[in-house]
Formats: structure tokens, C-alpha cells, sequence
């Protein structure tokens, strides 16, 4: 017996596609919101206030990216063709996101340290 490819049902493609577009909406939604309040948050030093907004400010960056990188694969995975591809498509995604992580990782350090640099003078 052939092994046939696993057909995924147009409807169900079709929800799956709604469902990842739905939520890029909603977390887009929720950024807007986010980014307004990091806008409005006070302090009592200026200069630690500077540099949280900005630490605030570039980790919400970092997660919007991160998530929208997520979406993006979520969408892919929608169209695979097969099981092979999905994972294909998976295992490139954890490759590209684990370079990503590292080199957020060391941005923000390097920013935490700065701000705190500033903040104890």
C-alpha cells in the first residue's frame, strides 16, 4: 500500500488561517495598549525613567518581533503540504528564534547595564 500524503481539509486551513489573523489582530491590539502605557509611565529621577522606558520599551520591541515571528510560522504551517514540511518549517523556525533569543539576550543586557550605570551617577 502507497503512502498518500495526508490532505489537510480546505476547511480546516481555512479556520486555521482566520484563527492565526484573529490573533495577530488581538496581540497587535494589545501592543498598541501596551506601548501607550509604557508611554505614560512616571518616575521620580528622570534618568531612571528614561532608561526603564527605554528597557520597557525595547523588550516589548523584542516580544513583538518574537511573537510575530511565531504567527509567521503559524501561517506557514497552515499551507504545509505534508508533515515533513511542517516540521521542516519548524525546526528552521527554533534555529532562527534561538540566534534571535541570543542576541536580544545580549542588546538588553548591555542596555540594563548601561541604564543602571546611568541611574547610580
Amino acid at each position: 500500500m502507497a503512502n498518500a500524503p495526508y490532505e489537510i481539509p480546505n476547511e480546516l486551513r481555512d479556520f486555521a488561517e482566520r484563527s492565526v489573523d484573529q490573533a495577530r489582530k488581538a496581540f497587535e491590539g494589545f501592543v498598541t495598549v501596551a506601548q501607550k502605557t509604557a508611554g505614560t509611565v512616571d518616575g521620580a529621577a528622570h534618568e531612571a525613567q528614561t532608561g526603564a522606558k527605554h528597557v520597557g520599551s525595547q523588550i516589548l520591541g523584542f516580544a513583538e518581533k518574537n511573537v510575530n515571528a511565531a504567527f509567521d510560522l503559524a501561517q506557514k504551517l497552515v499551507h504545509a503540504k505534508d508533515p515533513q514540511e511542517a516540521f521542516a518549517l519548524q525546526s528552521e523556525f527554533l534555529k532562527t528564534q534561538i540566534d534571535a533569543l541570543q542576541g536580544q539576550a545580549k542588546e538588553l543586557g548591555a542596555l540594563i547595564q548601561k541604564t543602571a550605570d546611568r541611574s547610580a551617577k
